[in-house]
């Protein structure tokens, strides 16, 4: 015992010299030792005292555990051999699960869409022996989304470095509610380039949009038919903050450029930039902090006469929707108050004769075509509350402003761009809530006055790891005071069961 004591006595005042002899790996029978050494070996070799050691080991062991295709890793430090003093030899042990085939189902609903959804996926681990997974998903939507996909995932392959990901798709999607348009996309997307704050990807999709309907308005049936769109994605990521359901502290920034129409295809060649700015700062009571977070985005054509040309419908940005705007990142489409894709532009549907009860014309309805030209930002301030049965549970409060806007910019609309027109036509919402957070679900019961509404919003989030992943459970009574003509709003109680 007290030679223990001496030996944490010493490691706790002095570095203690050490180097690694060798790295010996068991239990890995179908896992390839390559991968494994290649994941931590360099990591381990490069410590050059005990402590240094330690700490190797806990993030070698963190990596292998990412990989996501062992049930348990250990890392022990056994003594080198007798001739070498002063070498240690790193056991590896990992266990890998003896069923490599896992999944799930559930089912959803879309938002304010008024259709469920069947989901289900299967992942099959560690096929080949490199830590890839290879999965399978569908998603079957009643009269919205239908999706089908197969993909692989490595985190290395033989000398390249980084993750590598493909992944193919069939995807359908109704927008006829919102837009007069449905579509369907074919696609390739491969992952060239993923760390910790960068992702590169390319994808090839077949896109093809329809109108059943035959009452698009003009700009929806211009761009009808079929395109084949080439694009490049790159992302920066850093995020900071102590939680992604709750930041007390920190910051996070995202920026996401896209370049569309590589091949050349008219109109599908264009640029796409986006930027996201988070931050939470503590108050130092009632555990209350405050988030504030600021998102912009814009959309240009690369044809000639580029100015004068129009973007891709399905690119654009859209606004409205009921997910928190707190918990995720890199989106400019959350706008509490407003129904998806319920604010920015729009356009009359074809009129085709007809008549209605009293013997007019029929009222066509409007089509939302999205903004070009996107900026929103929110303000939020969580508190606990005074009961202490409430505080254990998690149970806070909060109150928070957003505000947001679209515009187009492109077909020669640019010309007709104000930035004082612009900044005083932003809709923007202002309330106050509770949240009631759980290891399944987020629960958040919202009193939203907007300078569009009065809104009691109930949402349910189902959390994986820590993340709001799924469901919203919302029950809403909304009260119009102001809002732009052709905004989609509605005075009443509102419910839905939804996926963010």
């Amino acid at each position: 015992r007290e030679k223990v004591q001496s030996v944490f006595r010493r490691l706790s005042t002095d570095p203690v010299g050490i180097r690694v002899h060798d790295v010996i790996i068991r239990g890995n029978a179908k896992t390839r030792d390559e991968l494994i050494e290649a994941e931590v070996a360099d990591l381990l070799r490069s410590a050059t005292t005990v402590q240094d050691l330690l700490s190797a080991a806990a993030d070698a062991s963190a990596r292998l555990r990412g990989l996501d295709v062992f049930e348990a890793v250990n890392i022990t430090l056994d003594a080198g051999p007798p001739e070498l003093p002063g070498t240690t030899n790193v056991v590896i042990e990992v266990v890998e699960p003896a069923i490599p085939l896992s999944g799930n189902a559930g089912v959803y609903s879309k938002p304010e869409a008024k259709a469920w959804s069947v989901e289900g996926a299967v992942k099959w681990k560690n096929l080949a022996g490199y830590a890839d997974i290879w999965d399978a998903s569908v998603a079957y939507g009643f009269d919205q989304t239908t999706e089908v996909g197969v993909g692989v995932s490595l985190p290395r392959f033989k000398s390249i470095p980084t993750p590598l990901m493909a992944r193919a798709s069939l995807l359908s999607q109704d927008w006829m509610k919102f837009s007069s348009y449905k579509e369907r996309l074919l696609g390739l997307s491969l992952g060239l380039l993923s760390t910790r704050h960068h992702d590169l990807s390319y994808n090839l999709t077949w896109r093809s949009l329809t109108d059943p309907s035959r009452l698009a308005s003009t700009s929806i049936r211009r761009q009808l038919g079929h395109n084949l769109l080439s694009a490049l994605k790159y992302t920066y990521k850093i995020d900071q903050r102590d939680s992604h359901i709750r930041p007390t502290k920190g910051y996070a920034f995202l920026s996401s450029s896209q370049v569309g129409g590589l091949w050349d295809n008219k109109g599908l060649k264009f640029f796409r930039q986006e930027f996201d700015v988070r931050a939470a700062v503590p108050f130092g009571f009632w555990n209350a902090a405050l988030n504030v977070g600021v998102g912009a985005g814009v959309i240009l054509p690369l044809a000639r006469g580029f100015m004068n040309s129009s973007t891709p419908v399905t690119d654009r940005f859209n606004l409205g929707g009921h997910n928190s705007p707190v918990c995720s990142l890199g989106g400019i489409s959350s706008l509490l108050g407003f129904r998806t894709r319920g604010v920015g532009p729009t356009e009359p549907r074809r009129l085709v004769p007809g008549e209605s009860e009293d013997g007019s014309p029929a009222v066509p309805g409007r089509d939302y075509l999205g903004g070009d030209l996107a900026v929103s930002a929110f303000a939020d301030l969580s508190f606990d509350l005074p009961l202490k049965v409430l505080r254990d549970a998690g149970i806070h409060g909060h109150a928070f402003l957003t505000a947001g806007n679209l515009a187009k910019l492109s077909e020669g609309q640019y010309k007709n761009f104000s930035l004082d027109e612009f900044r005083r036509s932003f809709r923007s919402t202002a309330g106050v809530g509770i949240i009631l957070p759980t290891k399944l679900f987020r629960v958040e019961v919202c009193f939203i006055f907007l300078c569009t509404k009065l809104q009691i919003m109930c949402c349910a989030c189902l959390l994986t790891n820590k993340l709001v992943l799924l469901h919203l459970f919302q029950v809403n009574y909304c009260y119009i005071l102001k809002q732009s003509q052709h905004d989609s709003g509605k005075t009443g109680i509102q419910f839905s069961f939804s996926s963010p």
